[in-house]
Formats: C-alpha cells, sequence, structure tokens
C-alpha cells in the first residue's frame, strides 16, 4: 500500500475529501489537521503517564540545568 501527500488550497479540500472518500479502493483519509491532533493527544498522553512514573519512584526526574543544557 502507498501513502501520498498533496498539497491543495484551502478552499478545494472539502470537495477533494467527498471525491477521496467516495472511493471504494481508499483505506484511510486524514487531513494534516486530524494528525496532529491525534499527536498532540498521544504526545501529552505519553507525558502523562512519565510525570507519573516519576511521582510514583519509578522513573528518575531529568534535573532543570540538563533538560536546558539540551535545547
Amino acid at each position: 500500500m502507498k501513502q501520498i501527500t498533496i498539497h491543495i488550497p484551502d478552499k478545494k479540500v472539502p470537495f477533494f475529501m467527498e471525491l477521496i472518500k467516495s472511493l471504494k479502493f481508499i483505506k484511510k483519509v486524514e487531513t494534516e489537521e486530524e494528525t496532529s491532533k491525534e499527536q498532540i493527544l498521544k504526545d501529552l498522553k505519553s507525558a502523562v503517564e512519565e510525570v507519573n512514573q516519576i511521582k510514583a519512584g519509578k522513573k528518575k526526574a531529568q534535573p532543570l540545568s540538563e533538560f536546558l543544557d539540551e535545547l
């Protein structure tokens, strides 16, 4: 299966999405906006899990100075 990235003018997106969804051989249709929302939620969930591990003592927190040095 191939994945294709297409750049479409904003005003043409609704028409294009309807067209693509009408094709039976297309399995999944995502817009960049949907993908970024999913990624944000995934990253947030991961961050909360890490904080919970630190609070439970299962993971050691990184000192702020080390974090800032990485930037």
